[in-house]
């Protein structure tokens, strides 16, 4: 078996996968919220028991609070990757460990991309298309982004001339 890519993704993707998630929990953390407005705009039967709504919110907390702080760090912990002048070695996952290779020859075009959560931190997300699909390596330093978007670039370039 192969060994594992050797390149990591870089650390300051965990404050920026943990921003990313605590809004999408504020925004999850809203539905007893609307739960409760409901109750209060149409009192009657069929409306929800408040305890109801405060153990939604409860386990809405306590699981956001799982997910803003060892997810993203659980995650950073197991995305490598790895480029070379034949193929572009992607590894991640945490139950399910995906494994991609793919073929320097095959990549039509490579491109950086921020958000504007990934531009606070200074990171990029390099994408490479291919004629089937997009792979994307997440969360590299602007510099080392544009590296590896101009190595890959190089190295299609050289495979496609072989041919």
């Amino acid at each position: 078996m192969r060994s594992k890519p050797e390149n990591k993704l870089s650390s300051a993707a965990i404050k920026a996968w943990r921003l990313t998630t605590c809004i999408f929990c504020l925004l999850i953390g809203f539905i007893p919220f609307l739960f409760w407005i409901y109750n209060v705009v149409s009192p009657g039967e069929g409306n929800f028991s408040i305890w109801m709504i405060a153990t939604l919110g409860f386990l809405i907390v306590v699981i956001a609070g799982l997910f803003i702080t060892y997810l993203p760090e659980v995650r950073w912990q197991h995305w490598y990757y790895q480029v070379d002048k034949h193929e572009i070695d992607l590894q991640n996952g945490i139950f399910i460990i995906t494994r991609t290779l793919v073929p320097v020859k095959r990549v039509q075009h490579v491109d950086t991309r921020q958000g504007p959560i990934l531009r606070n931190y200074g990171l990029a997300d390099v994408t490479i298309s291919t004629a089937a699909t997009t792979h994307r390596i997440p969360a590299l330093d602007e510099e080392t982004a544009e590296q590896v978007r101009n190595q890959i670039s190089r190295f299609a370039r050289l495979a496609k001339e072989d041919v």
